[in-house]
């Protein structure tokens, strides 16, 4: 099967910029032990695959952020 290449675009509504996360400084989540970094770029935070930089980042709100966190804590994502 061939494998096709789709443009993603963000859903209706999406109300986040597109940030340039070239020059991001990066940092590890654990202390250099996990697989996710995140960056504090123009008031968001980017998250990416520290095995795969070059993947699709996440990107979060203050708010979006603080809720991620907070339900990680909570045991609700598995960040292993």
């Amino acid at each position: 099967m061939a494998e096709s290449i789709t443009e993603q675009r963000p859903p209706t509504g999406w109300d986040k910029p597109e940030l340039d996360l070239s020059n991001a400084q990066w940092r590890s989540s654990s202390r250099g032990r996990g697989d996710v970094q995140i960056a504090f770029v123009e008031g968001f935070i980017a998250m990416r695959n520290s095995a795969r930089p070059d993947s699709p980042s996440l990107v979060f709100t203050p708010a979006e952020w603080g809720a991620f966190v907070s339900d990680a804590r909570g045991g609700e994502f598995d960040l292993t």
